[in-house]
């Protein structure tokens, strides 16, 4: 069996391991060493290789960025600031029809800009707003579908973990990357808002009212908001001006909302050495999946699948835009099956390659940005999507009384907003890149 072929048969291979339930760094893991050991015909050269790829993807400085970041959101978690969020968005906006369900997702965007994390901010939110849902008469599958819907914001809006992952997978600017995906993520804020005015319209006995706030009453629930404020702008600021870089940020960040929860007194010693040891838990988890990858990427590449697969692309004259709508699907579709982080770990180093000899009219740079910012929303939709988005469970599992089909029903609104969304990006590049410099 040639390099080739063996690299093509650790496709089904990996496939079957993840269908059978096998953890996916753990799939990936086993195929890597396994193609490495065929491929190199020996212990020698792959115990050597074995040894540089986990130096290698250990001792990468950038990575240090990603247990600052999960610290981060942490601390935001404790520090009672997802509470603070939703009160401020539900004082000026519950009065509305289906408002106290726009608030929830104005809230899970202001969350998401100080976590990073999809899964911490739909399990955080739903704690705060699903009983304010139910007091006000919300349905069980649609609030469910809301918070769902609304903790995808979480990956989205900077800072991201995946977004760092994505960086560092492309070699990329992590800074130029979270200033990309801000608009997009304001856009599905905004679409998810229009979405919810919709279905209150369509379904009116799924959502009740509340009474107006007074103007005073508001402003003081605005003001509460200071600390998320200071420390969205200072980290994600103080990243694009250039006062620290991307890790330096991400570790006053932690510093800050760690500070936070001190002075609210939600912080004491038993707690913070539960985020300790909490953020240690997900950074090993992570940190396994990129070795994982590491290995399995290094494999292919020795293979030479991703060359031969962008040399095929290219020699078949497809349009770059078709080849860009049918990764797109791609994701979509396995999406409802794996983890984002799974799946950007174990296939950006396959279409990456494709995308980037592909002619969009743009510099290289700005490809390479706006495909992240694309592949990073339509991995987000997978979280939504039944039948196994992990956020559906998430959420699901908090509120038992609600049946899973009822949530299944309402969110299908919520992917469409999505798709929307992605075929505007996809249209309208301009408007994803049109922040960054130059």
């Amino acid at each position: 069996m040639s390099m080739l072929e063996l690299g093509y048969a650790s496709f089904p291979i990996l496939l079957i391991m993840i269908f059978l339930r096998a953890p996916i760094g753990l799939a990936m893991f086993l195929c890597g060493i396994g193609g490495l050991y065929f491929a190199m015909g020996g212990t020698t050269m792959f115990m050597a290789k074995l040894k540089s790829e986990t130096y290698s993807t250990f001792s990468s400085y950038s990575l240090s960025i990603i247990p600052m970041f999960l610290l981060m959101g942490q601390f935001a978690t404790l520090s009672g600031m997802s509470s603070s969020l939703f009160k401020a968005a539900e004082s000026w906006l519950g009065h509305k029809k289906g408002g106290v369900a726009m608030a929830a997702v104005g809230a899970c965007a202001g969350f998401g800009a100080i976590c990073g994390s999809s899964l911490a901010t739909a399990a955080t939110m739903s704690r705060v707003a699903l009983p304010e849902l139910r007091r006000y008469g919300y349905s069980g599958g649609f609030s469910t579908a809301t918070l769902a819907a609304g903790g995808t914001l979480g990956i989205l809006i900077p800072p991201s973990v995946i977004l760092v992952i994505y960086a560092i997978l492309t070699e990329q600017n992590i800074a130029k990357l979270f200033l990309a995906a801000f608009v997009p993520g304001i856009l599905a804020a905004i679409g998810y808002i229009i979405t919810i005015s919709i279905y209150v319209r369509i379904n009116p006995k799924s959502a009740g009212t509340r009474e107006r706030v007074p103007y005073s009453e508001r402003i003081t629930a605005l003001m509460a908001v200071w600390p998320v404020v200071l420390l969205f702008s200072l980290v994600v600021g103080g990243i694009y001006l250039g006062w620290f870089t991307p890790t330096e940020g991400a570790a006053v960040g932690a510093a800050g909302t760690g500070l936070v929860a001190l002075v609210s007194g939600n912080l004491t010693w038993k707690i913070f050495v539960d985020s300790i040891i909490a953020t240690a838990t997900s950074t090993a988890m992570i940190f396994f999946i990129v070795l994982g990858a590491g290995l399995y990427n290094s494999f292919l590449a020795l293979s030479q699948v991703p060359q031969e697969l962008s040399s095929f692309v290219v020699g078949q004259g497809f349009s770059p835009w078709t080849v860009l709508i049918l990764i797109l699907c791609f994701y979509l579709v396995f999406g409802c099956l794996m983890d984002s982080l799974s799946m950007i770990l174990l296939t950006i180093p396959i279409f990456f390659p494709v995308i980037s000899v592909l002619e969009f009219g743009m510099p290289a740079e700005h490809v390479a940005i706006w495909f992240g910012i694309l592949v990073l929303i339509v991995v987000e939709v997978g979280l939504i999507t039944p039948p196994v988005g992990m956020n559906l469970f998430i959420i699901n599992a908090m509120d038992r009384e609600t049946p899973m089909s009822s949530t299944y029903r309402a969110v299908m609104y919520f992917v469409a907003s999505d798709l929307i969304r992605v075929v505007i990006l996809v249209l309208f590049p301009a408007i994803t890149l049109f922040l960054l410099p130059g």
